[in-house]
């Protein structure tokens, strides 16, 4: 099968959306299918197409949104080569520029169109009104999405049950949609692929001495990821625990200001920000922690969880179903519904290594199901159903297309 991935983002871009599309692409590969990438170039304003990797990257102007581009809709140079690729089916991965091309050239090419929703953009609504219009802001934001998924996407892929249920429950959709959790290249969070002489090396670098306590967090230093909660029950904790450090690894508009707040609390030598980290160094993170926590209740799978179980780190989380599906309490990690509920699981864990060693070892047995394998597998099926099922394309993509039907005339005579 030939496999488009469009996308905003991709690596050298990291996320857990850009994760989960590099596993992706690896897992179909590794299955004997070509896949090919249409993604926005973030390093500079040209066309540029890795024939060995197969990924067409399209210019655009930055956002402001981290290392974002908005692209064209309908990126006239990128149409000729899309179309010698052949592709059987093509997987968006984002509603925005790159999403609407992938609708756009869908429809024009008769192709099936599978769309992955990875993101709850309610709970970010607060870049933009800063606090200001909230509710009509999620209004403008569920209108959006429902246009984005609409029908021109033949199937639709969410990561968890809480997607599922915002699209079936809140926004009443009546379509076939699929939850598949996003896949992991587990080997590379083994303990046994890190090299120990690294590890200490890091260890050295970071001050992390043998007898201390260590809890990480990865992920977007935003107000949607709360780590501020995570800062507070660290700040009573440390008087008890001396020895106990808050490792957070990323970076984002809120880095200085939890910096500050550090300070403020006199944790500044209990908290190690390292801003971002390279890819593939990412595992020796985890494995210089003895817990995962995380107080987020925005993510849609939160796949630092299953990387964290993947190392034998247990995760520490707090009660939302994006985490309740994978962290099971007691048996793989724990999951806490107050601050005081956090602060005593910490208290517990650090006092008693051997449930901590416990906990992780079935973290890691469970983490299995979420390999890349089984990803690419699900996903495929998916493919396969879009594929024996398409329809015909109507709605608001039908009109784009219209417009831009001149457009494609002069591509197709060049």
């Amino acid at each position: 099968m030939r496999i488009g991935i469009f996308t905003e983002t991709y690596t050298p871009y990291i996320s857990g959306l850009v994760t989960s599309e590099v596993m992706l692409k690896k897992g179909l590969e590794k299955l004997g299918h070509e896949v090919y990438v249409v993604t926005a170039n973030l390093e500079n304003f040209h066309y540029e197409y890795d024939e060995k990797e197969h990924v067409l990257k399209v210019p655009g102007i930055p956002t402001g949104i981290y290392d974002s581009r908005l692209t064209s809709v309908y990126p006239l140079k990128a149409v000729n080569k899309i179309k010698s690729w052949n592709l059987d089916v093509i997987h968006s991965q984002t509603e925005f520029a790159i999403g609407t091309f992938a609708r756009l050239i869908a429809y024009q090419l008769d192709i099936p169109l599978v769309h992955t929703y990875h993101t709850m953009y309610e709970d970010y609504t607060h870049y933009i009104t800063k606090g200001y219009f909230d509710k009509s802001s999620k209004k403008i934001v569920e209108y959006l999405t429902l246009f984005y998924c609409d029908k021109t996407a033949t199937e639709l892929i969410v990561p968890t049950k809480k997607a599922y249920d915002l699209f079936k429950e809140k926004y009443q959709v009546d379509r076939n949609i699929h939850i598949i959790p996003t896949g992991i290249e587990l080997e590379r969070f083994y303990e046994e692929n890190i090299d120990s002489k690294k590890l200490n090396t890091l260890k050295k670098k970071l001050n992390i001495k043998p007898d201390d306590f260590v809890a990480i967090f990865i992920g977007r230093l935003a107000k949607e990821k709360n780590v501020i909660y995570l800062l507070d029950v660290i700040k009573d904790l440390v008087p008890k625990y001396p020895n106990l450090k808050l490792l957070i690894i990323g970076d984002g508009p809120d880095f200085e200001e939890y910096q500050d707040i550090a300070k403020k609390y006199k944790i500044i030598d209990n908290v190690i920000m390292t801003g971002k980290v390279p890819w593939e160094k990412v595992p020796y993170y985890y494995h210089l922690s003895n817990i995962f926590l995380t107080a987020s209740v925005t993510e849609t799978q939160g796949v630092t969880v299953i990387e964290a179980m993947a190392s034998g780190i247990p995760p520490i989380c707090i009660n939302d179903e994006s985490f309740t599906n994978v962290v099971i309490d007691d048996l793989n990690g724990k999951i806490f519904q107050t601050k005081k509920e956090c602060k005593m699981i910490i208290s517990k864990l650090y006092e008693n290594r051997e449930i901590v060693s416990k906990l992780g070892n079935q973290a890691k047995i469970n983490s299995e199901r979420y390999s890349s394998k089984y990803f690419a597998q699900s996903v495929l099926d998916v493919y396969q159903h879009a594929i024996e099922n398409k329809k015909a394309r109507t709605g608001l993509i039908g009109k784009l297309v219209d417009k831009v039907k001149g457009n494609k005339d002069e591509v197709d005579n060049k």
